[in-house]
């Protein structure tokens, strides 16, 4: 058996440090962290921009109002194009080109999935296609614990990643910790499909699967003879023929796992991690009429009927802890995985256009994908009502959290790449605050606008942010989707297309839509980012696809 070779995380910087401690019983918060699933920047009437969107218009969630109004709003949030990265980076504080966990995972357990995301197959669906799928790791996540040679044999794991979860750190450090909802986080068959592996004392409905056969009780959460799979949602039989949608059934089993902790007194950790609003796109049937009213189509109507059941699902967490009087000790944390799907007609409406004014969709590169809604709040710590503009992605949710948890020395065996956004929140939001009272930010434009310098918050709002999707998202080419990369560097962002060999550059303070290519005025702008891209792809070891006709890896970008 080989040694782990074990990498400390610290909070501010890295340095040796002591194994996992909590801070002191009764000063440590619960935490709560609802995560959606394929949800947009602008699926939501809580606007992120500096202005309300036209499709801010199209959906009511007057909860995620709430939660802002008590809250700190990230206005520029980012995940990985796709769910299972972004689960994982989270659980691992690693970047997903770090992970070498490049798409979502396949449901079975060493099917390699192709260039196709997580399709079975070994090679190609378009064997014509210049590009084979990159060498990346399709068994996604595998806790460290697990890595032993014995074990190895025994599950016969390969194309892993093995890391410390950041919740077995938690669990460790004395919190109860739940897991509601989607995991996802490695196929069926393997331990990191298990959230028990990962350092959960309960679970409901996770497992390996990355969506519900079905959201409708009549359909047994998709658990019907001829028709169910290992991607049905399981253990939740309770509530077949219940007339119960999945999202309020599962908020239900929500609430009942706190009971218990918060009887003991114990600090917890509550995963609440939605199917919705991954597809399949099927009505809520408590809010749907008002949108069909509205003049929507069906699936547009439907679809709007999951968001607005989505935010109740918020709205019944917080009205819980408000009764149990524990509001004021418990933090809570919105997010979502990725952007909203913009392909077919899942939706409704025109496609490649649901997630205007943000470019594209689920699985690209651009704004309509990876940037997300993110609120945190935090009581007595952070200020209320506030935005920050700071970019932050996914990786920082893994340090944020640990010392939000006050855990202050841990040691995992994996590198990690994100920062901690304690401070950006606390001290970053109270700068904002004061800029708002001597009237400095007057409108969501000026406050989108306001910069925290890295000196207050720990974090350079300049730092360099990588996406990395060396994948074909379906059978059929997706030009602006398909084998792409990103750097975003302050307002700049430079876009990899793999297939073609081009550099994309746009500065989203002026051009958020990303409409406006300036790679041909500004080129020294695109040699340093594409530098920066190249150099952290090649530090990571990132998976590239490999050239058909010759064998050999797609160019880094600033090799081109």
């Amino acid at each position: 058996m080989k040694p782990v070779n074990k990498t400390v995380c610290s909070l501010a910087a890295l340095a040796p440090l002591a194994m996992a401690q909590s801070a002191n019983a009764g000063q440590r918060p619960n935490i709560i962290f609802f995560l959606v699933d394929d949800f947009g920047w602008t699926e939501t009437s809580l606007p992120f921009g500096e202005e309300t969107y036209p499709n801010n218009l199209r959906f009511h969630t007057p909860n995620m109002e709430r939660l802002a109004r008590t809250g700190v709003m990230m206005t520029n949030a980012y995940a990985c194009p796709v769910s299972t990265p972004t689960r994982t980076s989270m659980m691992t504080g690693m970047n997903a080109a770090h992970m070498g966990i490049t798409s979502y995972c396949s449901l079975y357990k060493d099917t390699c999935p192709d260039a196709i995301g997580g399709r079975p197959g070994t090679t190609n669906a378009n064997e014509d296609d210049i590009f084979a799928h990159p060498e990346w790791n399709y068994n996604a996540l595998c806790p460290a614990s697990f890595r032993n040679e014995a074990d190895s044999i025994a599950y016969g794991l390969n194309r892993t990643l093995y890391a410390t979860p950041m919740v077995e750190i938690l669990r460790d450090a004395g919190y109860h910790t739940i897991h509601v909802g989607k995991a996802h986080w490695a196929p069926t068959g393997t331990p990191g499909s298990n959230p028990y592996n990962m350092g959960f004392t309960v679970n409901i409905a996770g497992s390996g699967n990355g969506h519900p056969q079905s959201y409708l009780p009549e359909e047994h959460f998709g658990n019907l003879p001829k028709r169910g799979t290992y991607a049905s949602v399981q253990n939740m039989s309770q509530y077949y023929g219940s007339g119960i949608h999945l999202t309020e059934a599962l908020t239900l089993e929500a609430l009942k796992t706190l009971e218990d902790p918060i009887r003991r007194k114990q600090p917890f950790y509550l995963y609440f991690a939605h199917y919705s609003n991954h597809t399949p796109i099927q009505r809520d049937e408590r809010f749907i009429r008002k949108y069909l009213d509205a003049g929507m189509d069906e699936q547009q109507a439907r679809y709007a009927s999951m968001v607005e059941g989505m935010d109740k699902s918020l709205g019944d967490v917080l009205d819980y802890l408000e009764a149990k009087g524990i509001a004021d000790d418990t933090i809570i944390l919105f997010m979502s995985d990725n952007g909203g799907h913009c392909l077919g007609q899942d939706k409704g409406g025109e496609p490649h256009t649901q997630n205007l004014p943000l470019r594209e969709g689920k699985a690209s590169v651009y704004e309509g994908d990876i940037r997300v809604p993110l609120i945190f709040r935090w009581p007595g710590k952070a200020a209320e009502g506030t935005r920050l503009n700071t970019p932050v992605i996914n990786e920082d949710i893994f340090p944020t959290i640990l010392e939000m948890a006050g855990v202050k020395h841990y040691e995992t065996v994996q590198e990690c790449d994100g920062l901690s956004l304690a401070r950006l929140i606390t001290a970053g939001s109270k700068m904002v605050a004061k800029a708002q009272k001597r009237g400095e930010i007057a409108t969501q434009k000026e406050a989108n606008a306001f910069v925290v310098p890295a000196s207050v918050s720990g974090v350079d709002p300049e730092r360099e942010l990588i996406f990395h999707y060396p994948h074909q998202y379906r059978v059929e080419d997706q030009d602006d989707i398909d084998f792409m990369s990103a750097v975003r560097k302050g307002d700049w962002k430079l876009v990899y297309r793999m297939h073609t060999g081009e550099l994309e550059l746009y500065n989203l303070r002026d051009d958020i839509g990303e409409r406006n290519d300036l790679a041909a005025s500004h080129p020294e702008r695109v040699a340093e980012l594409a530098k920066a891209l190249g150099d952290r792809l090649r530090a990571w070891k990132a998976p590239m696809p490999t050239v058909r006709a010759t064998g050999k890896p797609v160019p880094m970008p600033d090799e081109l």
